[in-house]
């Protein structure tokens, strides 16, 4: 074990987190067959099978994962700490990861990003538009962003929006030709745009509540995707009736492209959050962003 080199086990962790030699290979700046060799040595000197190869993939066995879980973080922390030594140059740089939703760009991000992107040149932002509740530290991404209800408690978060409401609305076309609902539990009836976060999850409860009580209620619709702006899109078309945050529609109930219903009965959620592990060391540019987009009421 003591001729375990640090090199090999950035290798493993490579083709760990790929799942494939030839990805992780391209990354490295090495050739398949030279990973594949290192990978093997690794193994013979530790005297177990970290990697099941079969001829179309590559999985981490029992022996790999539990490495993978123990070392990938402090790789992680080593590289957090790297680019943290920017705090020597004039300005914060590197690349900051978030994972996020469309409508969660469109209000929080997009009002704060040309300023904060001419402020900061040397800083690269990669937004990835993710409905799937992906795990930030195993998919290494530096921040995700939730609701403040939604976010465990081993992370720290910090509000970056006001506290909002869903609203129900359609279009002046649609209610041509459908009776405006008086209860959600119309909604039944009526042709309704929804979402499904997840291929494998199931479509999203429209949520309600009632003298303090919460319910839910699960419309149907011919229509479904898994982002929050073409479910707006498809309302203003007059496919249907939509649920869709208030902020969003607001410019659209103003002008009449759209009508609320149902206001009274949708309830208030906290506001979206910016969360990341708590044992994360912030680096100059990550700091940076999160004072950028800290909500100030």
């Amino acid at each position: 074990m003591a001729n375990t080199k640090v090199n090999d086990l950035q290798a493993f962790l490579a083709v760990a987190r790929d799942q494939s030699f030839t990805k992780a290979a391209a990354r490295l700046g090495v050739t398949p067959s030279a990973l594949s060799h290192t990978i093997r040595a690794l193994e013979q000197r530790l005297g177990i099978r970290l990697l099941a190869r079969t001829t179309r993939n590559v999985s981490p066995t029992e022996a790999g994962e539990r490495l993978m879980r123990s070392i990938a973080p402090l790789f992680d922390q080593i590289a957090v700490e790297l680019e943290a030594l920017s705090e020597l140059r004039d300005k914060p740089s590197g690349t900051i990861r978030i994972s996020c939703t469309d409508d969660q760009i469109e209000l929080c991000i997009r009002p704060m990003l040309a300023g904060f992107l001419k402020h900061y040149p040397d800083i690269t932002l990669e937004l990835y538009v993710d409905y799937g509740f992906t795990n930030v530290v195993e998919e290494r991404f530096d921040a995700g962003i939730r609701l403040g209800e939604s976010i465990s408690k081993d992370m720290i978060a910090v509000r970056i929006g006001p506290d909002w409401r869903l609203a129900v609305v359609g279009s002046p076309a649609y209610f041509e030709h459908h009776p405006v609902p008086t209860t959600p539990h119309e909604l039944t009836d009526h042709d309704c745009v929804n979402i499904r976060h997840r291929p494998s999850g199931g479509i999203y409860a429209w949520e309600f509540q009632q003298e303090g009580k919460v319910f839910t209620v699960k419309p149907d619709g011919q229509l479904v995707f898994n982002s929050i702006m073409h479910v707006l899109n498809a309302a203003v078309d007059g496919i249907g009736l939509a649920y869709v945050p208030e902020q969003l529609v607001a410019p659209y109930l103003a002008d009449g492209r759209l009508k609320e219903v149902l206001a009274d009965w949708c309830p208030v959620f906290q506001g979206y959050h910016l969360y990341y592990p708590n044992r994360r060391q912030a680096s100059p540019a990550f700091s940076a962003f999160v004072e950028a987009l800290k909500y100030r009421s």
